[in-house]
């Protein structure tokens, strides 16, 4: 009997979303559209629907939009000691690090934080190679397509790529965490937000901020003016400055500051990149 039922509440979920593509979309905007209409009629969650979304227009997307450009590129020389280049990788937590050779567009391998474990076993005094260590690297071109590098990272188990200019010259780093968040949402790792604090420093000069920051929180951390008798939380304020309610990597412009949309869901925003103008 439950397997009937559940057979026909299939039935009635597929005759449902045949019907809302009745009409067939002749482009991306018409099938977001349709899309969107699904989700108010309760055919697609929130969380569905953004990951539909992202998958569509991620292919509209190339490396040179969502990529590390290469001043905020955290590197290893290859001269240098544990010693010296430990302090960075800590300061950094990231996992993967490009090691160059006698410059930033001499990439000479990645060099993975866990294959730096065995370094706490060695005896004082061997003579440490960082050569030995490193995984073969990885370039692509700004150009490259965001759906074409996702099928390559997964096709070749690849985690970072060096991105590279028309010159040949590195113009960045671009991860796979990268892409699935244009995708998914903003993934959670070490630059997230802690639950205690509405404001994190990146090492860019950029700053991740709660969008339920209150406006007095946040006047206090950077000096500004913001008024908060119409708005309590910046999350309000970057709303107002939009005049709707703003998706993911929507961008504005609200004084000396830049705002970046880097989790919402349809109902409120959650979390934002901040850029300083004047730095």
């Amino acid at each position: 009997m439950s397997e009937d039922r559940s057979s026909n509440e299939q039935k009635s979920w597929l005759g449902k979303l045949t019907q809302a593509f009745a009409h067939e979309p002749r482009n991306r905007q018409e099938l977001l559209a349709v899309l969107r209409e699904a989700h108010q009629n309760k055919l697609l969650d929130s969380e569905a629907l953004t990951i539909v979304e992202g998958a569509i227009q991620v292919a509209d997307l190339q490396v040179r939009d969502i990529m590390v450009p290469r001043s905020q590129m955290i590197s290893i020389k290859s001269t240098q000691t544990p010693q010296e280049f430990l302090p960075a990788i800590i300061d950094a937590a990231h996992s993967r690090y490009p090691v160059i050779g006698e410059g930033v567009d001499d990439v000479i391998g990645i060099l993975l934080a866990k294959d730096l474990l065995p370094l706490i076993l060695r005896e004082p005094g061997t003579p440490f190679e960082i050569r030995s260590l490193l995984r073969s690297a990885t370039f692509v071109p700004e150009s490259k397509r965001l759906n074409v590098l996702l099928r390559e990272f997964r096709a070749n188990h690849n985690h970072m790529a060096v991105v590279i200019d028309e010159y040949g010259g590195v113009a960045g780093l671009v991860t796979i965490e990268d892409v699935l968040e244009q995708i998914v949402g903003d993934i959670e790792d070490e630059h997230d937000v802690e639950e205690d604090s509405y404001i994190k420093p990146l090492p860019s000069g950029d700053f991740l901020v709660k969008a339920l920051t209150p406006i007095e929180h946040f006047n206090e951390a950077f000096s500004s003016t913001f008024p908060d008798d119409e708005f309590d939380t910046v999350g309000g304020l970057v709303m107002n400055a939009f005049g709707h309610l703003p998706k993911r990597n929507e961008t504005t412009e609200i004084g000396e500051y830049r705002f970046r949309v880097l989790n919402a869901d349809s109902r409120r925003v959650h979390l934002l990149r901040l850029t300083p103008l004047n730095r």
